[in-house]
């Protein structure tokens, strides 16, 4: 999945993109607030990790306009302030969930993946279509009783797929999602990757092309024991 990374503090925003980035999402980190708001205004995201303090403009003022705009991103807001009236400030405007510094990598994780399963509508981490098993904590795709070993952007790929379960994708936003900006991927590359995937489900999910369009995945419940 997408996620944005804003926080001015070098150390701790590339800790942040490369510690999603090898848990296989597509990461971007921006150090400066009027920069990630000029972003934000042209990109979207599937979660964004906000700082309140940042030069050129603020957290704060960047999730007031985001939801003035109607982006219902979901934001995980990151500060070194303990004041709760801060906390209150954060979460009234429109912040999803807060975390104060000094934090464990292991929380920020696990908050940035409850994020993604709220936007996905998804009350636990795992979610089961047929015979198959996708489990987004433990990082695990089951066919029946069989592991199926899929490298970080396969299995990343198959996470979108089964977010947008009956609806068609583009190529172009597959792509948004997948890559960051640090990516050089073709087009050719998103046809490679729905291949190898195809492969290896086998026909406990069927990914369709839509000619012109995209693709879809879809369950047959026929094919369910």
């Amino acid at each position: 999945m997408r996620i944005l990374v804003v926080e001015d503090d070098p150390d701790l925003g590339e800790a942040l993109q490369l510690r999603l980035r090898r848990d296989g999402h597509a990461a971007d980190w921006i150090r400066d607030g009027k920069a990630a708001e000029e972003i934000l205004r042209q990109q979207q995201f599937e979660v964004i990790v906000l700082d309140i303090g940042l030069p050129g403009q603020d957290g704060i003022s960047i999730l007031r306009a985001l939801r003035r705009r109607g982006d219902k991103t979901p934001v995980l807001m990151l500060t070194a302030r303990s004041n709760i009236e801060d906390r209150i400030n954060a979460l009234d405007i429109g912040a999803d969930d807060y975390l104060a510094k000094p934090f464990d990598t292991r929380e920020f994780e696990a908050r940035c993946r409850a994020l993604l399963r709220r936007a996905q509508g998804l009350a636990s981490g795992a979610t089961t279509i047929g015979d198959l098993t996708f489990d987004r904590c433990a990082k695990t795709v089951m066919v029946g009783d069989k592991s199926l070993n899929l490298p970080n952007r396969e299995y990343r790929l198959l996470e979108i797929l089964i977010g947008s379960m009956g609806r068609v994708l583009s190529k172009e936003q597959i792509a948004q999602k997948l890559f960051d900006f640090d990516d050089e991927a073709g087009s050719n590359a998103i046809e490679l990757y729905i291949a190898r995937l195809r492969r290896k489900l086998g026909n406990s999910l069927t990914i369709r092309t839509v000619r012109g369009m995209g693709y879809v995945a879809e369950h047959d419940s026929r094919k369910s024991p």
